[in-house]
C-alpha cells in the first residue's frame, strides 16, 4: 500500500458513508454526486487492494478490513481537526510565544503597562523578555532569537533594522543630594562635565548620545568612573561618587529617592526610543497582536506630534519620581 495515496478526502469519505450508510445521503453530506463518491471509494479500494464495504441496492456496510481502515480514518481526521484548531489558534493569537528584546530602561518603564493589556487580552501567549545592552538588543532582533526589540534610534539600529519611533526621552544630571548638583538650578552641559562624572560603557545608546553632545563642546567624556549597567551608575552618584547624565527613563532602574535630578540647559539632544524589526520579514499572529496594543496605547497616551512636542511622553511617565 502506498500511504501517499490516500487523503484526507479518502478518511472523511469513508466515515461519512459508514455513518449515513448509503452513497446518496453520504454525497450530500461531502457535497459531492453519488456517482463521484462511488468512484472515489472503488479507487481507493483498488489502491488498497481489499474491499472495504458490502454493497447491495439498499445498503452499504463496512467489511472486516473497512473497520479497521474507519478506525484509522477516525485518528487521522481527528489529527487533522486538532491540526487546524491548533493552527486556526496561531492565526487568531490565542496560542504561541512572543520574544521581546529591550533596553533596561525600556523594560522597566515603558513596557510593564502595555503588556499588563496585552496580557489581559491573549493570556494563552507565552511572553518572554530579554533586557539588554542596546547592541544585544538589535543582535538578538537579526538572529531571530526577538521577534521585536525596543532600543534606542541611533545610527547603528537604523542601518541594520526598520525602526519605528515610540517615544523620545530626554537627559537629566543625576547626582546625590548633598553632592555637585545640590543647587535646584538649571545646569549647562559645560559645567557638568566638569564635574566627577560617571558615563555608561562604550557600545551603550546613552554613551552614544553622550559623547555626541561632547563633540559640541569640542572636548571629549573623560569620566572618572566607566560602568556597564544602570543599576551600577545609579549606586556610584547615590555613594557620593560623582554625577551623571541619563535619559529620564532610565530612572525606573534608579534608587531615585536618594538621587536629585536637574535639568541642562543646552544638551541638545534626545534619546529617541523606537520598536525594532527585521525589514521585510512578516510578522508573526502574537507579535502582530502586540503591534496593535502598542498603537492603541499610543493613540491613549500622547496627543498629535508628540514626538515633537516640549514634554514628551516619557516625561509625564516618570513625572512621579520627581
Amino acid at each position: 500500500m502506498n500511504r501517499n495515496n490516500i487523503s484526507l478526502s479518502d478518511y472523511l469519505a469513508v466515515l461519512t458513508l459508514r455513518r449515513t450508510g448509503t452513497f446518496r445521503t453520504a454525497a450530500e453530506a461531502l457535497k459531492m454526486s453519488p456517482s463521484a463518491l462511488s468512484r472515489q471509494v472503488a479507487a481507493l479500494e483498488e489502491r488498497l487492494k481489499v474491499r472495504l464495504f458490502d454493497r447491495d441496492t439498499r445498503n452499504v456496510l463496512l467489511t472486516a478490513s473497512g473497520e479497521v481502515f474507519a478506525r484509522i480514518a477516525e485518528r487521522m481526521v481527528n489529527t487533522a481537526d486538532d491540526a487546524q484548531a491548533e493552527f486556526d489558534a496561531h492565526l487568531s493569537a490565542r496560542h504561541g510565544q512572543l520574544t521581546i528584546a529591550g533596553l533596561p530602561s525600556v523594560t522597566a518603564a515603558l513596557l510593564p503597562g502595555i503588556l499588563r493589556r496585552f496580557a489581559q487580552r491573549h493570556p494563552q501567549i507565552d511572553l518572554k523578555i530579554i533586557d539588554a545592552l542596546s547592541e544585544s538588543v538589535i543582535e538578538v532582533v537579526e538572529s531571530g532569537r526577538a521577534e521585536i526589540g525596543f532600543t534606542a534610534g541611533t545610527g547603528s539600529t537604523r542601518s541594520r533594522l526598520s525602526f519605528q519611533p515610540v517615544t523620545d526621552d530626554r537627559f537629566l544630571a543625576i547626582g546625590a543630594p548633598d553632592g555637585p548638583l545640590a543647587e535646584d538650578r538649571l545646569y549647562d552641559w559645560g559645567e557638568l562635565v566638569e564635574m566627577p562624572f560617571i558615563a555608561m560603557a562604550q557600545g551603550t545608546s546613552v554613551r552614544e548620545l553622550l559623547d555626541s553632545a561632547c563633540l559640541r563642546l569640542d572636548r571629549p567624556l573623560s569620566p572618572r568612573f566607566e560602568v556597564a549597567h544602570l543599576a551600577t551608575a545609579g549606586a556610584f552618584v547615590a555613594a557620593g561618587l560623582g554625577i551623571t547624565a541619563l535619559p529620564e527613563l532610565t530612572l525606573a532602574v534608579l534608587p531615585t529617592d536618594r538621587l536629585v535630578r536637574r535639568e541642562i540647559r543646552d544638551f541638545g539632544m534626545r534619546r529617541r526610543i523606537g520598536l525594532v524589526r527585521q525589514p521585510g520579514r512578516s510578522l508573526s499572529p502574537a507579535a502582530a497582536a502586540f503591534m496593535q496594543v502598542l498603537a492603541e496605547e499610543q493613540t491613549q497616551a500622547e496627543p498629535p506630534n508628540e514626538l515633537n512636542s516640549p514634554e514628551p511622553r516619557s516625561e509625564r511617565q516618570v513625572s512621579s519620581l520627581r
